[in-house]
């Protein structure tokens, strides 16, 4: 096996030494490359997820904000975003990529390519056939996690 190393030059000797040890050849054409972990005050401080999206009540309607806590889904159905509660509905016009930023990772995750979940308010899942599941969200929906996100959907989950 070979091993580039891209460490400081006070640890260099010593790591390649112990490296050379159990038979890993030191090399700059090498397929794997050895770091070093950085501090963890030096790494970036954690985000900010949004706790409201702005959005409006009715696709006219007065402008509101939509707490974070109480989505059950973000759908898209073209340029127009529903935003689902279990009191209502909001829509919103901010692209679905877009609010997907403002969510936490660990709180919603992406099924299909206009569909946005809240992990928490999923009240089943239904394998089906071809890589794909069938959810039952807490409202009585079906929705469905296409091939394409299947991987990640099966990560946010553990299964």
């Amino acid at each position: 096996m070979k091993m580039k190393l891209a460490i400081p030059d006070d640890e260099l000797g010593t790591v390649q030494h112990f490296l050379e040890e159990h038979g890993i050849e030191i090399s700059e054409n090498a397929d794997y490359i050895l770091t070093k972990k950085e501090p963890e005050d030096s790494l970036p401080k954690h985000r900010q997820y949004a706790e409201y999206l702005s959005a409006k009540k009715s696709e006219n309607g007065d402008k509101a904000l939509v707490a974070v806590s109480e989505i059950l889904y973000l759908e898209s159905f073209g340029h127009q975003i529903e935003i689902v509660t279990e009191a209502c509905t909001f829509y919103s016009a901010d692209p679905l990529y877009r609010l997907m930023e403002e969510l936490h990772p660990v709180k919603f995750v992406r099924i299909n390519k206009s569909t946005i979940i809240a992990k928490h308010r999923v009240k089943q899942i239904k394998p089906s056939f071809s890589r794909k599941f069938t959810l039952v969200m807490s409202d009585g929906k079906q929705l469905e996690v296409t091939r394409s996100y299947y991987d990640s959907f099966r990560n946010a989950f553990h299964i």
